[in-house]
Order: structure tokens, then C-alpha cells, then sequence
């Protein structure tokens, strides 16, 4: 018995793994970032958006609920089946891509986490190429 065996719980090799439905925390940090997009490049204040970015965040929304992948899908940004049209997927990722600035300003915790899931999706492929 470790001193942390308090903390964490041992999960027997028999039981798998809990299934985690990441779409709630997903669309929570689409629409913060989309926000920091809107508000720093199209000069929109509060909880409005331009009606482009609203579109496209609605349209990023529905999609996400519509995911092949089910509730163990892969981060939107990085997806390599995206469930947009091809001009969609790159406005929506431009808008990812640039809002990491403010998204590490204003919701520094949101940030990490979505970076960490990132990388671990990254090891993951990694991972699965190697067994290939």
C-alpha cells in the first residue's frame, strides 16, 4: 500500500475502464473559444456573436451532437473525419487555431485540459500506428 493508494482507486484488470461522454465539456470549450474569437476579431461584446461566427458555432453544436463517434469522440479540431463541408471545417478550425491566445488568457484552466486531451489524443494514435 502506497502512500497516494487513498487518492486513487485501484481498478481491477477484469474491469475496464468507465466510458466518459466528453461532448458537454466539448461544446462548452467551442463556444468559449468562438467567443474569444468573435469578441477580439469582429469587435462583438457579452455573449454576442457576429452572425457568421453564431452560425457556424450553431452549426458546430448540431454537428457535434450528430458525431459518428458517439460520446467517445475525438477532439472537432483534430478530427480527421470532420463532420462540417470542407469551407466549414477550415473556418472553424482557423477560428480554433486562433483563439489559443485568449482561450490561455481568459480560461487558462479550459486551455490546459483541452491541450492535455489533445496530446493524449495524439499518444494514443502514436500508440496504435506502432501495433500496425
Amino acid at each position: 500500500m502506497g502512500i497516494f493508494s487513498r487518492f486513487f482507486n485501484k481498478r481491477n484488470n477484469k474491469q475496464p475502464a468507465p466510458i466518459k461522454n466528453t461532448v458537454p465539456e466539448e461544446k462548452k470549450t467551442i463556444r468559449k473559444a468562438f467567443g474569444v474569437y468573435c469578441h477580439g476579431h469582429h469587435n462583438t461584446s457579452g455573449k454576442m456573436l457576429c452572425p457568421k461566427c453564431n452560425a457556424l458555432l450553431m452549426t458546430a453544436m448540431t454537428k457535434i451532437q450528430r458525431c459518428p463517434y458517439g460520446i467517445t469522440k475525438p477532439l472537432c479540431h483534430i478530427c480527421e473525419t470532420p463532420c462540417f463541408g470542407q469551407k466549414q471545417t477550415i473556418a472553424f478550425r482557423k477560428i480554433m487555431k486562433n483563439s489559443r491566445k485568449g482561450m490561455f488568457l481568459r480560461h487558462p484552466i479550459m486551455f490546459i485540459k483541452q491541450k492535455l486531451k489533445e496530446w493524449g489524443f495524439a499518444y494514443m494514435k502514436q500508440k496504435q500506428s506502432q501495433k500496425k
